[in-house]
């Protein structure tokens, strides 16, 4: 089986150069584009398995590039960039990012998201019957064709809205989800975009799964963004 292709949009080569080394190392197969127009044409006659895309390229918005992409395909898209402000971050997921890394990161978090949006994008295409095997990550284990959660050996009783909210997350383990998304997906498109309702919530949750709701291990809030659930382990078993 061939290794997937990586496109990197990004035109500071020092990155660009960094990133490729790091990758080829992993055997991925490494693309490279310094402008979005270049990325565009690549990711057209290519068909890369994920792209890494930098915002802040010298013809285009790259947020225009993730919205030009995603009106023909479902391609992975990381968004890698300098900027780190909250509402950009926002921004770029809505538009159909898949996740989010600022610079400067490290090469363990660059590569542990890559796995994670290439997981979920195969899940997608290949396995409908993914989400009824359990997800687990340490101590902790759904299983979503019995809707029962347990912390090592103790079952933990969620609220049907608290079962949803931890389902969802877990269906996209290691990625990031904005708040706006996570309303969509519990409440409905409908949903008030309020997130003092989801925040109640996410706070009875980690008092239920987490030992110290205060450091947790299993849902991890993204400050201003969303929450990111621990990648499943279940992958690697």
């Amino acid at each position: 089986m061939s290794k997937c292709s990586v496109l990197i949009i990004e035109d500071e080569k020092k990155i660009q150069v960094f990133m490729g080394k790091v990758l080829k190392r992993q055997e991925y197969r490494v693309l490279y584009a310094d402008t979005g127009a270049q990325g565009l044409d690549i990711i057209r006659s290519q068909c890369p398995d994920i792209i890494l895309l930098d915002l802040g390229l010298p013809d285009m918005n790259g947020d225009d590039i993730i919205k030009e992409v995603r009106s023909w395909t479902s391609t992975p898209i990381i968004v890698i960039s300098a900027r780190t402000a909250e509402r950009e971050k926002v921004i770029a997921l809505d538009l159909g990012a898949d996740d989010y890394i600022t610079k400067p990161f490290g090469t363990s978090e660059l590569l542990a998201r890559i796995r994670a949006s290439l997981r979920h994008s195969n899940r997608l295409r290949t396995d409908e019957n993914y989400y009824l095997r359990p997800y687990r990550h340490g101590d902790m284990t759904l299983d979503f064709s019995r809707r029962l959660l347990t912390v090592g050996t103790t079952e933990v009783h969620l609220t049907p809205i608290e079962y949803k909210i931890v389902a969802y997350l877990a269906q996209n383990s290691g990625k990031v989800i904005t708040y706006s998304a996570l309303l969509s997906s519990v409440w409905g498109p409908y949903a008030d975009g309020d997130n003092k309702i989801l925040r109640v919530n996410m706070a009875n949750i980690r008092r239920k799964i987490e030992s110290d709701p205060a450091q947790p291990k299993y849902i991890f809030t993204e400050v201003g963004v969303g929450y990111r659930m621990a990648e499943d382990e279940t992958e690697n078993a």
